[in-house]
Order: C-alpha cells, then sequence, then structure tokens
C-alpha cells in the first residue's frame, strides 16, 4: 500500500475519532453553569418551584452585593438563558444577572404542565413571585428589569402593577402596536424589500398566491437577525451553552411550540390584538427603550410612537444601529456598556 494512502486512512480515522468524542460530548455533558473565581461571587443553575411548577434559573455575578438584574425571555416561549454565555459575562461583574425560564420554555419545558396554567396572568404572577424570592435572597428592596421582545410586553405589565419593586426597567425590541398592526408594517417592510430584490417568491407569498412565511422574509432581509437567514445559528450557540444539555437544547422549539399553542392573553382586553402603547400609556419607574435600527421583528417605528407616547419619571431610547432584534448579541459591548450606564443615568432625552 503506498504511503499517501495509509497517512490518508490514518488521518480520516483521526478525524473520526475526533468526531466521535465531540459528538459524545455534546449529547451526554451535564449542565452546570462555570464558577467566578471572585470570593463574594454567586454561580448557580437552581430549580425552583414557581406558581406550582418548577422552573429553572440562572444566577451569577461576580459580587452578591451587587444589584439584581432580572432578564425575561421573549416567544413567549423562547428562552435568553441558552445565549447568556455569549453576550452577559462583562454585566456580572456589575450585577447579579438572573435567567430565567419561564414555564413551558427551554429547560422549564414540560409537555405534561398543565395547559390551562399557560396565560399571561399566571406568567405575572411567577414573576411577582420570583422577584420577592430575588429581594428577599439577596436583602435588597428593588431589582432592575429587563424584557426582550414578547418579555417586553411582561415586562410593561409588571412596572405599571408593581412599581416598588423595580429600580428601573430595560426594553429590548418593545412590543407596542397589536398583532394586525405589526403585521401590517411588516408586510409592507417585506414588499419593498422583495421590489428592491425582484424576489418573485416573496412577492407571490405577499399577493395571497402562496401562504405568507413573514419569519422568513424577516430573516432573509434583515429583519431578525443581521448576518443570520434562519433561527439555526442561535440554536447552535444553545448547543455551546455550559448550562444547556443537548435535551434541553432539542426542547427549546419543543416549548416555543407548546407556548404560543397554549397561551391565553387574559390581561389586557383584546389579547394580543390589543395595543399595548393604549393598555400600559404610563409607568412609575426609569423606562429605557434598546431599539436595533432594522428590527421588523417588533417594528421599531411601533417602538417610537410608544416611546414618544409613554410617561414615566424618566425615559430614554438607545439606538443600536447595526442591530436588528438582537442587539445584545449584534452589539454585544454597546449593550453591556448601555445597561451599566444605567445604574448612574439621571440623562432625560
Amino acid at each position: 500500500m503506498k504511503m499517501w494512502m495509509v497517512c490518508a486512512r490514518w488521518m480520516l480515522t483521526v478525524i473520526v475519532f475526533i468526531a466521535v468524542l465531540f459528538v459524545g460530548y455534546i449529547l451526554l455533558r451535564p449542565a452546570h453553569t462555570p464558577s467566578i473565581s471572585a470570593p463574594t461571587s454567586v454561580a448557580e443553575l437552581d430549580r425552583l418551584k414557581i406558581g406550582g411548577v418548577e422552573q429553572y434559573i440562572l444566577i451569577r455575578g461576580d459580587d452578591a452585593a451587587n444589584p439584581v438584574l432580572l432578564f425575561l425571555h421573549g416567544g413567549p416561549g423562547m428562552p435568553m438563558m441558552y445565549l447568556a454565555y455569549r453576550f452577559q459575562r462583562p454585566l456580572e461583574k456589575h450585577f447579579i444577572v438572573v435567567q430565567w425560564d419561564r414555564r413551558g420554555a427551554g429547560k422549564s419545558y414540560d409537555p405534561n404542565i398543565p395547559t390551562n396554567s399557560m396565560s399571561v396572568s399566571q406568567e405575572i404572577s411567577d414573576a411577582r413571585e420570583l422577584v420577592n424570592y430575588l429581594r428577599v435572597r439577596f436583602h435588597q428592596q428593588r431589582i432592575y428589569l429587563v424584557g426582550h421582545s414578547y418579555g417586553t410586553y411582561l415586562g410593561m405589565l409588571l412596572v405599571q402593577r408593581y412599581p416598588q419593586l423595580f429600580s428601573a426597567y430595560v426594553a429590548i425590541a418593545q412590543l407596542a402596536c397589536s398583532h394586525s398592526e405589526n403585521a401590517a408594517y411588516q408586510e409592507a417592510w417585506i414588499r419593498r424589500n422583495a421590489l428592491a430584490a425582484h424576489d418573485a417568491e416573496a412577492l407571490a407569498q405577499l399577493d395571497g398566491k402562496k401562504p405568507l412565511d413573514t419569519e422568513h422574509w424577516l430573516f432573509k432581509y434583515g429583519g431578525e437577525l443581521r448576518g443570520a437567514t434562519s433561527f439555526v445559528p442561535l440554536l447552535l450557540m444553545g448547543l455551546s451553552a455550559p448550562e444547556y444539555t443537548f435535551s434541553d437544547g432539542m426542547n427549546v422549539p419543543k416549548g416555543v411550540r407548546f407556548t404560543h399553542k397554549n397561551m391565553r392573553y387574559d390581561v389586557i382586553k383584546g389579547g394580543p390584538n390589543a395595543p399595548l402603547m393604549d393598555a400600559v400609556p404610563a409607568v412609575g419607574v426609569p423606562v429605557y427603550f434598546f431599539t436595533g435600527k432594522y428590527d421588523e421583528t417588533d417594528p421599531q417605528e411601533c417602538t417610537q410612537q410608544y416611546f414618544q407616547r409613554l410617561r414615566a419619571p424618566q425615559k430614554r431610547l438607545v439606538w443600536f444601529t447595526h442591530s436588528a432584534h438582537f442587539p445584545f448579541l449584534e452589539e454585544p459591548d454597546k449593550f453591556v456598556n448601555e445597561v451599566n450606564s444605567i445604574r448612574t443615568d439621571r440623562r432625560f432625552p
């Protein structure tokens, strides 16, 4: 046998062996969160019973005396915990950062969760219970709240009802318009891009000749995640998250489907087709809107309208000029700097 063939077979064997080890590691590794070396740090991946249902929270920070910062993920069933390792480490120097996979989402997905418990009112109750747990545990009167996408729907309702619990509210891609108004903005935006690109398939869907796959076109034209054309990059990030097992990662889309199918919008009359900006015209805490210039998933036109109308003791609109729907991933340094600045910010727009 020629030497080059021997070498080729040897290299192929090594590659296959490494691939098997890697796949085995991904499939079998347990969930954990890396420790933090600071003497007063906290780094925990916990399972709590909240509202009668077991749900997972991730708590990380360099100093347990720092303010608490709680994230409310979007979806409504799309978790943020599996993306946290990609952007939040610098935040942990200034805050105790808490990621929470709500009932039915991500690590908290369980097909046996009672479907009649999947409601906005129950999520608000769960959130209040968790906030009070964090306040007591870390000896803080108020915490900072961050919402993303659908999480901003919950966030606004929470700070409206319980302003005494929060130091400030950060809204990433704030929901504002009704579901039908969002759809109209999105379709008009897709049409403009499709006409410019002479995209016959998109135009056929918009004209009703084929079913319209809005999310596909939002991704294709950069209105969801700049530089990506599907959710695949987000799911691949999740496979590398130390807090997620392979099984947890596979549960992410299951949780999204489960939540979308069963969620009841029982707080605002009219449900998702009632504009949030009408239902919550004023809040009693400082508010910061973090908005991607290219975001059409939660159309930035609606966010701007809401910002102009919202009454709050302090408010500021922060533009992320290279981002669409995920500024914390698309411009992570700017995101961290802006969140850190809120602790001492007393500026008005």
